[in-house]
């Protein structure tokens, strides 16, 4: 096992401890339901920017870009360039609906519009998304200190865990956001500093790494084809758009910080400057993966024992030595692109820095998190709790069941990263998840916006057979062989772009005939 130095062990551990803290020095401040979810609206405008930032910039980002453009090229980086294009609209439009609204929860429109049945599909869709996004983002924290420590991954997640829970329960909103401001300078500043250690430790610096790259092809951003059954540019960017419209205009993490913010203007200054540094920040980690490629190509022999690592968590524990060696010689750098980076740290990476950089890794991952226990635990409070079980809840019992809900949806996100243990790939993982499950209420949200005379009834009819499509796309091995023409040949990442456009056409269309009948 591969203890820390001193040193970055206690850089580590002051991290964590400042973050706890923190949170209890927020915790005094909560006094109600509105405290705790909203900060009473008194959240400045630059501040919840880099807080949406930090949300947006995981684990799955730190770790799992870098791995992409290692074994891949920097086709994922087309999902950046789509961010303006959605953040337009949210500004334009869904901002302002939201702070008209008043509206804490996403979700409280849904039955407005189309009536119960459309707010719980939403608020399980968006719980759903949240466990999805938690437990990746836990996995990849794992991933990275099991490389440091030696420690089980299972041991990492859980004690990571419980530290988050501990500031976000305590400090509500507040204490996630200002942390998040913290955490988004950290993990910056982490970036830059992986990108000067793995140049000054390649010979010829970034003039080797660029010819590498061309001559590898690893600056690619995709086919611009337009096969939809391959990640090709116009797959990512269509997916991108998506996903964004669904993270600014359906997302409660971002609902909630909208509402914290001290007007709409602010609220919507926000939103831009979040776009304007995640773009250059997201950037910064497809270089860091090129970089790590042109380092590993230059020694080759170090790949062997990562290598040997993926075969083990892949393979039965009953596997032999012949067996582990060759499934070993079939995997490909997109197989273990994930464990470069942490590979990295543990062998050039001197003491001191490795612990500055571990703590980067978490502030990426700690804000993703404790957005999420926030943001689903207002969500199964208002949603669930208090709409179906307590209408008429006090203070105290809602700021109960806050609290109640934290905890819960920490411990289900801890759950889900144990599950994912031995994926191939982080990221391409939490886009299929997020695409599948964000896709139902997107396309049922912009039905119920744009379309005023769509009624209960052709909503219903339009998001079941968006369902359908979904788990078409999704489970196309469930076709029977020998009706496999019938099996979906579209790239994953349209599940998201499908599912909405069939809910909202469908809903469209069946308003229409309506229309031209009567």
């Amino acid at each position: 096992m591969k203890v820390l130095p001193v040193l970055d062990f206690t850089i580590i551990g002051i991290y964590l401890i400042a973050m706890v803290l923190v949170g209890f020095y927020f915790s005094r401040k909560n006094k109600n339901a509105e405290q705790f979810t909203v900060a009473s609206g008194l959240i400045p405008g630059w501040a919840i920017g880099l807080s949406i930032y930090a949300t947006f910039l995981s684990s799955n980002t730190f770790l799992g870009v870098p791995g992409k453009a290692y074994g891949g090229n920097w086709n994922a980086f087309v999902f950046s360039l789509s961010m303006p294009f959605a953040a337009w609209i949210a500004v334009k439009y869904f901002i302002p609906f939201y702070r008209n609204t008043g509206n804490i929860s996403a979700y409280t429109h849904f039955e407005k519009r189309f009536g119960p049945w459309a707010r719980v599909y939403a608020v399980i869709c968006f719980l759903l998304t949240q466990i999805a996004r938690m437990g990746s983002v836990f996995f990849g924290i794992a991933l990275s200190l099991q490389a440091l420590t030696g420690l089980s991954m299972k041991t990492i997640m859980i004690v990571m865990g419980i530290s988050i829970i501990l500031y976000t329960v305590s400090g509500g909103i507040k204490a996630v956001i200002w942390t998040e401001v913290v955490q988004a300078i950290i993990k910056t500043l982490g970036a830059i500093l992986i990108i000067y250690l793995v140049v000054s430790n390649i010979p010829g610096g970034f003039d080797k790494i660029v010819e590498i790259g061309k001559a590898d092809h690893k600056f690619s951003l995709g086919s611009f084809s337009l096969n939809l059954t391959e990640p090709t540019f116009w797959v990512i960017l269509f997916y991108g758009f998506f996903i964004n419209l669904n993270n600014f205009g359906m997302d409660q993490n971002y609902i909630q910080r909208y509402h914290a913010a001290t007007s709409t203007k602010q609220a919507a200054k926000s939103v831009w400057l979040c776009v304007g540094i995640y773009v250059p920040a997201s950037f910064l980690f497809f270089v860091i993966g090129s970089c790590l490629y042109a380092y590993y190509s230059q020694h080759p022999d170090l790949i062997l024992s990562l290598k040997h690592q993926v075969a083990i968590e892949r393979l039965p524990a009953t596997a032999s030595a012949n067996e582990v060696v060759a499934f070993m010689s079939k995997l490909t750098p997109a197989d273990y692109g994930d464990k470069i980076m942490p590979h990295f740290m543990v062998t050039k990476i001197p003491a001191g820095l490795v612990g500055i950089i571990v703590a980067a890794i978490l502030s990426a991952a700690m804000s993703t998190i404790s957005s999420g226990m926030n943001s689903s635990a207002t969500v199964f409070t208002i949603d669930i709790y208090k709409r179906y079980f307590k209408p008429q809840l006090n203070e105290k019992n809602t700021m109960n069941a806050l609290h109640i809900g934290t905890v819960l949806f920490g411990f289900t996100g801890m759950a889900a990263g144990i599950a994912m243990i031995g994926v191939k790939s982080i990221l391409d993982l939490w886009w299929q998840l997020s695409g599948i499950f964000a896709a139902g209420m997107l396309g049922l949200f912009l039905l119920g916006i744009i379309s005023r005379q769509t009624r209960n009834h052709e909503a219903i009819i339009a998001s079941i057979i968006g369902v359908l499509v979904i788990l078409w796309l999704t489970f196309p091995a469930l076709i029977p062989e020998q009706y496999a023409a019938l099996r979906s040949t579209l790239n994953t990442n349209m599940i998201i772009v499908a599912g909405t456009l069939a809910i909202f056409l469908t809903g469209i269309f069946l308003t229409k005939t309506r229309q031209l009948t009567v």
